[in-house]
């Protein structure tokens, strides 16, 4: 492929935004909130520079964030260099008319152990701080504030939505 057939094949979804039909971004967010709170795994992308990392790992959604608490792994050296990451939700496919998934565009943050909000996240997943303070090693807290999320949901047709829809903080 050419460069300009890359770069037309990349604007395939940001040329029709303007022509959804949109749902209101409050009724919006409440699907988001939804779909995220009936999930808690998720595809993290992380990368710098020629590094590249996509990682599974379990989240909890909470505060219109999410948050993941990991022992540690190559993810953390992407992070290191650039908070910018990328992250898919999805339900298994099960047929072109049945899609839900979202992609998540966002910024991590690394969360100080057992800060305020590393409490607040613990306290919510209802594991003790004994038992983390009692691990060989450290579990590292990664928080992720959303900045863009695209949907993707077959049933928004149903009410005469486009199926895909997005939110911009």
């Amino acid at each position: 492929m050419e460069q300009q057939e890359y770069e037309q094949a990349s604007r395939f979804w940001t040329d029709k935004e303007e022509h959804l039909k949109r749902m209101t971004d409050d009724r919006l967010s409440k699907e988001i909130d939804h779909f995220l709170e009936a999930h808690n795994t998720c595809a993290l992308a992380t990368g710098t520079k020629d590094f590249v990392r996509c990682t599974p790992i379990e989240y909890t959604y909470f505060d219109k964030k999410l948050w993941m608490l990991s022992e540690g792994g190559l993810k953390f050296k992407a992070l290191a260099e650039n908070k910018h990451v990328c992250i898919a939700v999805y339900d298994t496919y099960s047929g072109f008319g049945n899609v839900k998934g979202m992609q998540i565009t966002g910024e991590a943050e690394m969360v100080p152990p057992f800060s305020e909000s590393y409490q607040k996240v613990l306290e919510y997943k209802k594991i003790p701080a004994e038992a983390i303070r009692k691990l060989s090693h450290p579990m590292y807290l990664i928080q992720v504030t959303p900045k863009r999320i695209d949907i993707l949901n077959s049933n928004f047709k149903k009410e005469g939505f486009d199926s895909r829809q997005f939110l911009i903080d």
